[in-house]
């Protein structure tokens, strides 16, 4: 349907693009021909489990933390995928080509049309949030006529672990004030600062950030498991633990601290002055971060904060990290940064904050030497 399906089509721009570049044509597709499936590189946490449907590899793929996508390679004119249950706004890229984004697409097959008979690779990126429950993606095939390839392969991981600045909340949006529909519509993972840096590196990424949420406490002190809580999981039912022995980011960038602190305490919190949080904040995030290092032992670490509650953020976020260091770890930073505006939903990240954060932190990347040389 029109209104809960949005069918684009991909133009090459006039800026620097090729413009003989093939249109892409994405819609959905009941009656497919016999279909082959594809070899699949995943982003992301996705908890598989078996299908009875040989034709898409015969896997679902349920996934909720932000900034999932789905890559393959092929050689033919079309290429198909499917869907399961979920609400979600999906971008689907053809060989770098501007995005085709599939608003609320309901489960089933989809035909990507309209191009070349040569090689192609296919992303399909989850760029919005799904806190109330996950989604699940069935996988990507090709017409028995056509030929396999192999999915990319990168040596460069990078692991982001935050709060809504991260997930690209309302990043898109042109004004401060927003609904919730809003809010969910203009949320874009694929641009944020977490997908700009990994863009620019070559490199996988995992978003591992849940909007709202904070190292002890929530925004405003709202229910809900704090980051630290829900991060060992898979999925935010707490009911399997995440592991993969394929994942070893060189590289861990985390901010957390804008929601434990943006907002006053309120009566019935279990922190009667600001120095108990402070205490249980720096407490338990220096937990978290020996954590994280008993997994990732070679992993270089990079805390950063904005400028925003007046600098109380960026304060307990440099007493952590000092007193990390304090305690003998040589592969961490600290990065405060400033200057940003502030103008999407609700007071978040705009893309040309994005843009500022993801500079700034790739400058303090690159002023490690080697890091991304062990794994």
């Amino acid at each position: 349907m029109i209104s809960r399906l949005l069918i684009a089509l991909v133009f090459a721009t006039a800026l620097g693009a090729n413009l003989s570049a093939q249109m892409a044509q994405v819609a959905p597709a009941p009656n497919p021909p016999k279909l082959i499936p594809l070899r699949l590189s995943v982003g992301g946490r996705t908890l598989p489990t078996s299908t009875s449907d040989p034709r898409f590899g015969g896997l679902d793929y349920t996934y909720q933390w932000p900034g999932t996508y789905f890559e393959a390679a092929f050689s033919g004119p079309e290429v198909y995928f499917a869907t399961g249950k979920g609400d979600e706004i999906l971008h689907i890229t053809v060989d770098h080509q501007p995005p085709v984004p599939l608003v609320r697409p309901a489960p089933g097959i989809y035909q990507v049309s309209g191009l070349s008979a040569g090689a192609h690779t296919i992303r399909i990126d989850v760029v919005t949030e799904s806190q109330d429950a996950p989604d699940t993606f069935r996988g990507i095939a090709i017409p028995a006529t056509e030929k396999a390839g192999d999915p990319p392969r990168r040596f460069r991981q990078i692991e982001f672990i935050g709060d809504s600045h991260t997930v690209g909340y309302g990043n898109t949006s042109s004004t401060r004030e927003c609904t919730e529909d809003q809010v969910w519509s203009t949320t874009d993972a694929s641009q944020s600062f977490a997908s700009l840096v990994a863009q620019h590196y070559g490199a996988d990424v995992q978003n591992n950030s849940i909007s709202g949420h904070g190292i002890v406490r929530n925004y405003n002190g709202s229910p809900g498991d704090p980051v630290p809580v829900a991060y060992p999981w898979i999925l935010f039912d707490k009911k399997q633990i995440y592991g993969d022995s394929n994942w070893h980011p060189q590289v861990i960038v985390i901010a957390l601290g804008t929601n434990d602190f943006s907002t006053p305490l309120n009566p019935g919190e279990k922190w009667k002055t600001r120095d108990e949080l402070h205490a249980d904040y720096e407490m338990t995030y220096l937990r978290f971060l020996e954590s994280l290092r008993a997994t990732n032992p070679h992993a270089y670490f990079l805390i950063w904060a904005t400028d925003m509650a007046n600098g109380e953020i960026a304060t307990e976020e440099q007493k952590v990290v000092d007193q990390w260091k304090a305690l003998g770890e040589t592969r961490a930073a600290f990065l405060p940064i400033s200057g940003l505006q502030f103008t999407a939903c609700n007071w978040h990240p705009s893309l040309a904050d994005d843009r500022t954060i993801a500079a700034d932190l790739e400058k303090s990347i690159d002023a490690v030497p080697g890091i991304w040389q062990s794994r």
